[in-house]
Order: C-alpha cells, then sequence, then structure tokens
C-alpha cells in the first residue's frame, strides 16, 4: 500500500519528458541556466539569480547549500595531497617554497571550482525536479 502510495506521487512529477542530466549539469558547470544554457547562472561569484533572464526559469528554488564546498574540498585534496608528496620526493624544494606554491595552488583550484560545481548541482536539481523545479509550470 506504501509502495503504491509513493508510485502514485512519483507519476505526477513526470509532467513533460525527461530532462537531461548531463546536459543541464554541463550547462550549470558553465554557469549558465540549466534549462536554455544561454542566460547566465550566477550574478555574482556564487550567488545564483532569482530567475534566467532569457527563458525566466524561477532559479531562486536551487537548493546547494554545503554540497559545493564539499565537492571542492574532495576533488582538490585528492588532487593536491598525492602533487605534494610527489613534488617533495621528487625535487625536494624547500620547505617553505613547497607550502607556498601548493597553498597557491589549492586556493587557485578552489577558486576555480567552486562556482562551477554549485552550477552543476543546480543542473542536476533542474533536470532531476528537486525541490521547486519540479513543478508543472517549468518558467
Amino acid at each position: 500500500m506504501f509502495h503504491e502510495q509513493i508510485t502514485d506521487e512519483n507519476e505526477h512529477r513526470h509532467d513533460a519528458e525527461d530532462r537531461d542530466v548531463r546536459g543541464s549539469m554541463l550547462r550549470g558547470w558553465r554557469r549558465k541556466c540549466p534549462r536554455c544554457g544561454k542566460g547566465p547562472l550566477m550574478k555574482g561569484y556564487l550567488a545564483v539569480r532569482d530567475t534566467c533572464p532569457v527563458c525566466d526559469q524561477k532559479l531562486s528554488v536551487h537548493r546547494a547549500d554545503d554540497g559545493p564546498a564539499y565537492l571542492t574540498i574532495l576533488i582538490v585534496g585528492h588532487i593536491m595531497a598525492p602533487s605534494i608528496i610527489w613534488a617533495f620526493t621528487e625535487f625536494r624544494p624547500d620547505p617553505l617554497v613547497l607550502a607556498t606554491t601548493f597553498t597557491v595552488g589549492c586556493v587557485g583550484l578552489s577558486l576555480y571550482l567552486l562556482p562551477r560545481l554549485k552550477g552543476a548541482i543546480v543542473g542536476l536539481q533542474w533536470a532531476k525536479r528537486l525541490h521547486g523545479f519540479g513543478a508543472a509550470k517549468a518558467a
């Protein structure tokens, strides 16, 4: 009985054709609207616009929260930790030079990835109709 109730609710979620998850995440990665791919997604460095200026898609319903920060830390850590070990064993630089270089690298990579990962998460939420993106009216 409970399974039937869930199935009935999920039938209403697919009010139109399925959305392209990969394409919408890629558009979000490029910091463009996940629906049209033309309008800017961000109004600053990390702030998501309320609506897309091109297609009027409501974007304020996203719930990216801490997901982009966690993914950024995960990716940067997995790239930089082996790199610092490799650089130290291969080149034996002065510790201050190594620390400075990798600090700048970590900050730079984090600043590059954070808005792109946020856009990709907003694109995923739009494609999967999560939170307010699942309304019958797309705009």
